[in-house]
């Protein structure tokens, strides 16, 4: 089986579209058409579903995705090792975090990589630490700081972050040293990503709490913007808090509330050359990263 054809399909089904995987790997949507349609000729059954709502792998196809992302996985390890034999560094590395604080130490990681590696290309993803850590899960990220979640991956342990009750400047509790997690249950709540798996909706579903949800944003400025405006109260990890605060009162919760934040990477045994040269560059570099 042809491995460009195994990694033209599995991009078509993480964009869930022709043409988004076409731009995303540089061919024409005919090309990317005209090799998966090669593709299911091949294994003699469709392998996608195309519908309004994008493109799915069929029931027969998710049985073959795993050995499908092995098979480009070696291929690009294959690849990597080939051109280092030749003196050649070359190769992808997707690195993400789910964290403001940490972007400008990825950031100077990332520049000085590239400054060693000029041949390895770094990527930057941005997602919450579930989505974070399912893209090492399967493979398709190598380094990413986030808050702990279970999975098939290898854990760097960092530092403990608390969860923050951020409360308007009118409340009546911002001189209290804590702020009681019970009383999530009566005040208006302002929602932080909204319908995804976070630390915040971790955190409440463990303590059975339901907030009373009265406004939602994806973004941690905009939260604490509308908390300023005395709409309502949120919940923020720690970290996130440092340049945000004015205005508002941050208190740490009682009983305290933490997560563990760390480092996500691939299980050994699926790291590529060029994810592995990133991952010694950047561990190295661990005690410059001063939110520790």
């Amino acid at each position: 089986m042809d491995t460009e054809k195994c990694r033209v399909l599995l991009t078509v089904l993480h964009e869930r579209s022709l043409s988004a995987a076409a731009e995303a790997l540089g061919y024409t949507p005919s090309g990317v058409s005209r090799l998966v349609d090669s593709l299911e000729r091949e294994t003699g059954f469709p392998l996608l579903h195309r519908g309004r709502g994008g493109v799915s792998a069929t029931r027969a196809c998710q049985e073959l995705l795993p050995l499908m992302r092995r098979m480009a996985e070696l291929d690009e390890q294959y690849q990597q090792l080939a051109h280092r034999i030749q003196g050649l560094d070359v190769g992808r590395v997707v690195a993400g975090t789910n964290y403001a604080a940490f972007y400008p130490w990825l950031s100077e990681v990332i520049a000085g990589f590239h400054h060693a590696y000029p041949g390895i290309r770094v990527e930057l993803r941005e997602g919450s630490s579930t989505q974070l850590g399912e893209l090492v899960d399967h493979r398709r990220a190598d380094f990413c700081l986030i808050s702990q979640r279970p999975g098939r991956h290898e854990w760097v342990p960092l530092k403990d972050d608390q969860l923050m009750a951020i409360l308007p400047p009118t409340h009546p509790l911002v001189e209290a040293d804590r702020f009681p997690v019970e009383r999530l249950r009566q005040e208006p709540f302002i929602e932080f990503l909204p319908g995804q798996e976070t630390d915040n909706s971790r955190m409440l579903q463990q303590l059975q709490i339901r907030p009373k949800v009265r406004f939602a944003t994806s973004d941690s400025r905009a939260a604490i913007a509308m908390v300023r405006a005395g709409l309502g109260i949120t919940l923020l990890n720690d970290i996130l808090t440092a340049d945000l605060a004015d205005g508002v009162a941050v208190l740490p919760l009682d009983p305290p509330q933490s997560v563990h934040l760390g480092i996500a990477l691939p299980e050994e045994e699926h790291v590529s050359p060029a994810a592995k040269r990133f991952i010694t560059y950047a561990l190295d570099r661990l005690p410059e990263l001063d939110v520790l």
